[in-house]
């Protein structure tokens, strides 16, 4: 067996480490060797498969979905626990799992002790450098095809759940064999008394190639993913259009693009930006779900390495650094290689937006995991599989599509997650947030968003919602804060030149959120003064179908009348006033958002009608949600 040189010159055994190891040698029949496997690495998102150990020369296994009671009590009787990396990993799915879990004080952690003698990597590395072969029949196998294991027996295969326990003994076996190799790389020897000990021969008992009697089929209970009827049915989301857009980083690589009615997909790729915009548009969807980032880390100005702002805010944004927290491996918006899809999906998503198109960052991989489908890089059948027994229909089945295809699909299942209020949002107030698929609703409040052009009764209906108990918030208040810091006037013309300016600079959805705020909390909320299509494409992101949409309208000379009541001036001073209003580049805006309402409201009559109508029409929409 080859051997690594030790270390020259080594550091003496810490006083704590020795004590440790001297419990290992005083009690090797009370030394617990101990692994786990799980469905991914994220403590927050994966969960234990199997926990694996080897304990007073017996080795045992607790398969997810059985009696834990053996596991509890060889940890109970244990001195001391041996595992490699399970300090950061194995230690935080048991406490996540069995949380009332007490594991021994004494935990010798391989990988740390493995680096004192310059031995690093993962344990399968290491073994591989001391000749350690454990591995018999076991070519092939290493951790990410350990989760493809688990699934397989989730799905019948009950032979693949024997490989996965061959496989975790397999590393329980090798702990002693790393251990037994770094003590003497570091001269460890026991105290006068003690005597020397093999701790391979008890992190490999004789019985590790013996199987646990009576195994079975994954309960029904354990394998058995929700569907897509089971969470949608009754809920406007399930016959939702949402565009599902997995995104790349160039027009030369062909992008998946998929349109999901209801449960049936519609599946194809378009590699150019104005082919992706125009089918998107066509497709007169609820809701487009893209999954790319589709903002910048707060402060940055460009996606650049070059952005003079890099160095103090840096590359990633909230959402990846909660997702990092979470144990998920993501990438950093900004990293070199992502820089230039980030850079794609923040203009597509821009243009979608400026025509009213509301427009989601998704994150499919925990839509997987609600599915139970193997993260990204499982291959396309496992994909195929786990969509189709979730209930989503289409040619995919039975077609070739590519993975970006596939991708596509599931980005879309992240927009009626959203839509069915089954959704978490990590953002920040400068940062629009990431959606994530989860089982626990998040009821949203009931929003009134009301637009029209001057003078037409918006602040009128908005009144009439206030009395029935909404809270009232209105854009052009946001604005009043901002002229009153620049000592401008607080009337109609400057509220209009400073509306235009945060549009045109891009800074529509950060007013958009100013405004929300004033109102947060609320149960019922009335939104007076939409003014541009971004407007309603960010309330429908944000509250789903819990948004309705009236656009308030009256005859040009109903207006103009009202208009010089308002103002109390002469007649031609007035109609000079109203022409000059309704002729600013926000009123030009007016038109596109009554297409996008979902209802239009006539202001003709009293303002008892219009109570009347709108009362009738709350009453629907409630019901309806």
């Amino acid at each position: 067996m080859p051997r690594v040189p030790r270390i020259q010159n080594a550091k003496p055994i810490p006083k704590g480490l020795r004590d440790k190891l001297a419990i290992c040698h005083e009690h090797p029949e009370r030394l617990l060797f101990l692994d786990i496997e799980t469905t991914g690495l994220s403590h927050f998102y994966d969960e234990i498969t199997i926990v694996g150990w080897s304990f007073g020369g017996r080795s045992g296994t607790f398969i997810k979905g059985q009696d834990p009671s053996e596991l509890f009590q060889v940890v109970q009787n244990a001195i001391a626990v041996v595992t490699f990396n399970g300090i950061r990993f194995d230690q935080r799915f048991l406490k996540q799992e069995f949380p009332h879990i007490s594991l021994p004080e004494t935990h010798i952690d391989l990988m740390y002790l493995c680096r004192r003698v310059g031995l690093t990597g993962g344990q399968k590395a290491i073994e591989t450098i001391l000749g350690l072969n454990f591995r018999e029949d076991l070519e092939g196998v290493d951790g990410f095809a350990a989760v493809l294991l688990w699934h397989e027996y989730l799905r019948g295969n009950l032979k693949a759940l024997k490989r996965l326990i061959a496989y975790n003994r397999a590393d329980i076996a090798a702990m002693g064999g790393l251990m037994d190799d770094a003590l003497s790389s570091l001269g460890y020897e026991p105290d006068l008394i003690g005597q020397a000990v093999r701790f391979v021969d008890w992190s490999n008992p004789k019985d590790r190639h013996r199987l646990p009697a009576g195994l079975k089929k994954a309960a029904p209970e354990l394998a058995r993913a929700p569907t897509f009827r089971e969470l949608f049915d009754g809920h406007r989301a399930e016959t939702a259009r949402i565009v599902g857009i997995d995104l790349t980083g160039s027009e030369a690589r062909p992008t998946g693009w998929c349109l999901l009615e209801g449960f049936r997909a519609k599946t194809e790729t378009i590699s150019r930006d104005d082919d992706l915009v125009e089918r998107t548009m066509a497709a007169s969807p609820d809701l487009v779900s893209i999954d790319s980032p589709l903002c910048l880390p707060f402060g940055r100005q460009t996606v650049f390495d070059d952005d003079p702002t890099r160095d103090k805010f840096g590359i990633m944004r909230f959402c990846e650094r909660e997702l990092k927290r979470r144990g998920v491996n993501v990438y950093p918006s900004l990293l070199p290689s992502m820089q230039k899809l980030t850079a794609r999906g923040i203009k597509l998503a821009g243009i979608f937006r400026s025509h009213g198109l509301p427009v989601i960052e998704s994150y499919p991989g925990a839509a997987q995991d609600v599915m139970r489908i193997p993260r990204k890089g499982a291959g396309e059948e496992w994909l195929k599989l786990g969509l189709k027994n979730f209930g989503i229909r289409g040619k995919y089945t039975t077609s070739k599509v590519t993975h970006d295809e596939l991708d596509a699909i599931t980005s879309a299942l992240v927009g009626t997650f959203h839509l069915a209020e089954l959704s978490e949002e990590l953002g920040t107030a400068n940062e629009p947030p990431l959606i994530i698929p989860r089982l626990q609703v998040s009821r949203t409040p009931f929003v009134i968003g009301v637009s029209g052009p001057i003078a037409a009764g918006k602040t009128t209906l908005a009144e009439i919602l206030q009395l029935q108990g909404y809270a009232y918030t209105r854009f052009s208040l946001v604005i009043d804060d901002l002229l009153k810091e620049r000592n401008l006037p607080l009337d109609r013309h400057h509220r209009q030149l400073v509306g235009a300016e945060i549009n045109r600079d891009g800074r529509q959805r950060e007013l958009a959120e100013r405004t929300m705020s004033r109102v947060a909390g609320a149960a019922t909320i009335v939104v007076d003064g939409l003014r541009f299509p971004d407007d309603h494409a960010f309330l429908k992101e944000k509250f789903g179908f819990r948004f309705h949409h009236i656009h308030v309208s009256a005859p040009d000379e109903m207006r103009r009348e009202r208009y010089a009541e308002r103002l109390e001036l002469p007649p031609f001073e007035a109609g000079k006033a109203f022409d000059e209003a309704n002729a600013s580049e926000v009123e030009r805006m007016v038109p596109a958002l009554g297409r996008l309402a979902d209802q239009t409201v006539f202001n003709v009559g009293t303002k008892d009608d219009m109570a009347t109508l709108l009362l009738r029409l709350l009453a629907q929409w409630e019901e309806g949600n």
